[in-house]
């Protein structure tokens, strides 16, 4: 089971702001970390990365993670762009952000809406746009 305390609580904090505004998305614990959901789709991961590190991007002490899920026409920019950016290869259209410090939660707000849009059923994303 999910150890949640693994992510700090001020990030998972501004996650929660982010996703209680996109219709029926839900949180649950993940095999590590966080996930929130849109019916039984993931739009959303964070974990921290322990000693081991990370099967996707090379890192030389822990870190916060984040995967999502990306547009097909931002999937190659944002794959290519380096960092925080990385290609997460365990899905269709996943991408991978490190967040820390520098983190611009505005941008962050904007991927995670774009994920859901990509996972949600076309009526909810359509409410989701049409700002019901």
């Amino acid at each position: 089971m999910s150890d949640i305390a693994d992510v700090p609580p001020a990030v998972v904090g501004r996650l929660r702001v982010i996703c209680r505004e996109l219709p029926e998305a839900y949180e649950e614990p993940a095999w590590i970390g966080l996930r929130w959901r849109i019916r039984r789709g993931t739009f959303l991961h964070v974990y921290t990365t322990d000693e081991r590190g990370s099967a996707y991007i090379d890192l030389d002490d822990p870190a916060i993670l984040m995967t999502f899920r990306a547009p097909p026409g931002e999937l190659a920019a944002l794959t290519h762009a380096g960092p925080p950016f990385f290609r997460a290869d365990w899905g269709v259209n996943v991408v991978g952000m490190v967040l820390d410090d520098e983190t611009d939660w505005v941008e962050v707000a904007e991927l995670v809406t774009d994920s859901y849009r990509v996972q949600a059923p076309r009526r909810l994303a359509f409410r989701l746009k049409a700002g019901g």
